[in-house]
């Protein structure tokens, strides 16, 4: 999902405006999501979204956003109109790059009154792609793991996301949480992170909860450490080899992802709507969490070795860190088992003496 995106192009002809005109044009115009409050006399199709865009795969209504931008002296033929050059994606933050833009058919659509077709003078593709590591230093989430076999919790890993600011960070029963305009957002979208020993602002936990003989279930919980952002139409995408025997999905939708045509390890996981596909900010009410139902594949299902935990996983487009593999929860030996059930049947032996002499 992208959240308050702004678009911006330069052209030839904006500059030679720009040069008779310097008051009324910018050299590097630039446009923005509009609100879904506008007149609606203003709006056009896929118009007024708020700059928020979400995931296709969510919902594909909700992932298409149009504006429209006059352009004065563009002349009206194929040969005087030019190409907007250095398009960028301005979104909440950095990591976007833009690829120049090439020309394709013209796109054909219908006129306001709806009643017949027309087409466009020219029709151009730019394609912006993000890069995580073009966007920040660190991770924006982390993963932690437990399991019912093991009562060790493995957290996620220290300063994960970066501790550069674990001064400026919050301790959940602080007072100042209780000032008026604490969870305002800032524009430049600094965050007021909890204070916690990863200093993520969000962290998901995957807890291996039962193991049937035919399925096993899973738990997921999304925690929201930022006390400034809530997060509309989140999503968790994750890979795991058992995503190809996904049962029932609890309090989530989900949706499988298959990049790789027979290869189905990944899925999508998001909030229902009205329901929980909003993630608060940081606080009673930041987290959302649902249980899995996966079928086993006898062939390779196995709780040893870490197996029963993803391989990937996603929040909102962004890689989390997880532990490293030596610190998952394991599963004891059988060996460990043995001498456990030795114990306890000498003790139940032994008891049940004393109890016959008593």
């Amino acid at each position: 999902m992208v959240d308050g995106w702004c678009t911006g192009h330069r052209t030839r002809r904006l500059l030679q405006v720009q040069r008779q005109h310097p008051s009324l044009l910018q050299e590097n115009p630039h446009s923005c999501g509009l609100a879904p409050g506008v007149p609606y006399n203003q709006q056009f199709s896929n118009c007024c979204k708020g700059g928020v865009l979400a995931a296709w795969g969510q919902d594909p209504q909700a992932s298409v956003s149009a504006f429209q931008v006059s352009i004065g002296q563009a002349g009206t033929s194929n040969k005087t109109v030019k190409l907007p050059k250095n398009f960028t994606l301005l979104g909440p933050g950095p990591g976007y790059t833009c690829g120049p833009a090439k020309i394709v058919p013209p796109t054909n659509f219908l006129t306001p009154d709806r009643r017949r077709k027309t087409q466009a003078l020219m029709t151009w593709n730019v394609t912006c792609t993000y890069s995580q590591f073009l966007a920040r230093k660190h991770p924006s989430c982390c993963v932690s793991f437990s399991s019912f076999y093991n009562e060790t919790i493995t957290s996620c890993p220290s300063c994960a996301c970066g501790c550069e600011n674990k001064n400026k960070c919050i301790k959940s029963d602080s007072k100042l949480l209780s000032v008026v305009g604490v969870n305002t957002p800032r524009k430049d979208n600094t965050p007021l992170l909890q204070c916690t020993h990863h200093m993520c602002p969000v962290r998901v936990h995957w807890h291996v909860k039962v193991n049937y003989k035919d399925y096993w279930r899973v738990k997921l919980a999304i925690t929201n450490f930022n006390y400034r952002m809530n997060y509309t139409q989140w999503t968790l995408v994750i890979q795991h080899p058992n995503l190809n025997n996904v049962t029932q999905v609890f309090s989530f939708d989900y949706k499988p992802l298959v990049p790789y045509g027979s290869i189905n390890d990944t899925g999508m996981f998001y909030g229902m709507k009205f329901y929980n596909d909003l993630l608060m900010e940081a606080g009673p009410f930041g987290n959302v969490q649902s249980e899995v139902l996966l079928q086993k594949d006898q062939n390779t299902f196995t709780l040893k070795q870490g197996w029963a935990f993803p391989w990937k996983v996603y929040f909102n487009g962004e890689e989390c860190m997880l532990p490293p593999p030596d610190a998952y929860p394991f599963m004891p030996n059988s060996a460990h088992l043995s001498r456990a059930f030795i114990s306890v049947s000498m003790f139940s032996t032994v008891v049940l003496s004393l109890i016959m002499m008593w």
